[in-house]
């Protein structure tokens, strides 16, 4: 076990390292940053003293390095456009990408798995058939295609969510919320079912087709001969069995919802860290880009970790496979 942890740590060692060279190539080969942050009426004996109080005369190597250790503790420098720490205005939008993140990944967990069970154990009953025809929609339309047709019924003709925006939201001090009022519950909605939406139908496809599988295996019919209930058979031995392959998917799916959040934020939008990545691009704000990148990568890295070892612990296989190698 400890030599397994060890590998995937050293594996998602090296790919933040990966990560933050692309970022660091942000930084070194997309624009002058020195353009970025005096005018043009400097002059270039003040230009040259910026440059080399940045450290941008080091050699390469040198800077890589220093950016790898102000990224480990978190800082990437001051915005171009905002002219803030990267770090202060990151942490300012993320409280709304993670709310609207959990509770769209939660939300498709939960619905997704039980209308996976429903639709395998009823395959052949009319609301199972209908359930399966409308989950081509999550899956075939585009997100931000889900998000305007939602704004048009529900804010435009029916009047009853907002549009766009976080509604009214509760500073905690280290947290903001919008889970607290009635404006933030409503404006989170049509933005939760748009970004998770695409994350539901797969698990809910995904849950099914193992389950079909699962029933047809041989020890759920030795269990039926041993005279369990259906409901024991169904839940204890097939669904069991079932989650092991939904916690891989489940656990990409996650940071998928936190990457991708972009398209939704953009569209609703939300005031989080997807919205402020578009931002930057438009005003080729590196920092918060080259932020932005590792701090996506972190997530999933993080995630893959946590996916990795839940598999371990719950598939007994593996474990017996490995202790069968170490003898």
């Amino acid at each position: 076990m400890l030599a397994f942890i060890l590998r995937r740590l050293l594996q998602s060692v090296l790919v933040m390292l990966a990560v933050a060279l692309v970022s660091f190539g942000l930084f070194r080969y997309i624009g002058d940053p020195i353009n970025n942050m005096v005018g043009q009426e400097a002059t270039m004996a003040e230009r040259d003293a910026l440059r080399d109080s940045l450290g941008l005369n080091d050699p390469v190597p040198v800077q890589f390095l220093r950016f790898v250790a102000n990224a480990a503790r978190g800082e990437f420098g001051v915005s171009y456009r905002m002219a803030r720490p990267v770090a202060d205005v990151i942490a300012e939008r993320l409280p709304a990408t993670l709310e609207l993140a959990l509770i769209s990944g939660v939300g498709a967990l939960v619905i997704g798995i039980a209308l996976g069970v429903y639709t395998a154990l009823r395959r052949d009953g009319w609301l199972s058939n209908a359930i399966m025809g409308l989950s081509l929609v999550g899956v075939s339309l585009p997100t931000f295609l889900i998000g305007i047709l939602l704004i048009y019924v529900f804010a435009v003709e029916l009047k009853v969510l907002p549009a766009f925006g976080r509604g009214e939201v509760v500073d905690l001090g280290w947290w903001t919320t919008g889970l607290l009022t009635t404006s933030g519950l409503k404006s989170l909605i049509m933005p939760a079912i748009t970004l998770g939406l695409y994350q539901l139908t797969l698990i809910m496809r995904l849950v099914r087709a193992e389950m079909l599988e699962v029933l047809r295996t041989d020890y759920i019919k030795f269990a039926r001969a041993r005279g369990l209930s259906n409901r024991a058979v169904h839940f204890g031995h097939a669904l069991k069995n079932t989650l092991l392959p939904v916690i891989t998917i489940t656990g990409l799916q996650i940071g998928s919802i936190i990457a991708f959040a972009i398209i939704t934020e953009t569209v609703f939008q939300w005031p989080g860290v997807g919205l402020l990545f578009i931002t930057a691009v438009q005003f080729v704000d590196i920092p918060v880009m080259a932020a932005y990148l590792v701090l996506i990568a972190l997530i999933f890295v993080v995630i893959n970790l946590i996916v990795d070892l839940l598999y371990f612990v719950v598939d007994p296989r593996l474990r017996v496979q490995r202790s069968g190698r170490g003898h």
